[in-house]
């Protein structure tokens, strides 16, 4: 099922095969997909988009700037936020949950992540 046009997404994550499954996921579902390959690279294509996303996908464990430093970096910009931000990572711990959320998290997702859970989890915080 093809989602409404329009709905842009910002996948970070150092992994280029999950970048790749991010895009395949995300495009296939019908949304407009911009990726930066670590926190750094993120927060440059965030600023760089127009449009901006709709939402971002952000995860954990990179170099250069983690997915906390990033959530936190774009939580600090005015304009961004209101932005929900999804964390997908290998992470389980309750501990690093509540950090991402402290931090500005809007969601969790563990890798392996289904295609479904994560097109609702975008369709969910896009509505």
């Amino acid at each position: 099922m093809v989602e409404k046009v329009g709905i842009r997404v910002l996948t970070v994550d150092d992994s280029r095969t999950m970048q790749g499954m991010l895009r395949k996921a995300l495009e296939g579902a019908g949304y407009d997909v911009i990726q930066g390959g670590d926190g750094v690279e993120g927060l440059e294509v965030l600023q760089a988009a127009d449009p901006v996303p709709n939402a971002i996908i952000t995860d954990i464990n990179m170099p250069r700037m983690d997915g906390f430093e990033f959530i936190e970096a774009v939580r600090a910009l005015e304009q961004y936020k209101h932005l929900p931000m999804i964390v997908l990572t290998t992470e389980s711990d309750p501990e690093k949950k509540a950090r991402a959320r402290a931090v500005g998290a809007t969601g969790w997702i563990v890798k392996p992540f289904s295609t479904d859970s994560l097109v609702a989890a975008i369709r969910r915080v896009t509505a």
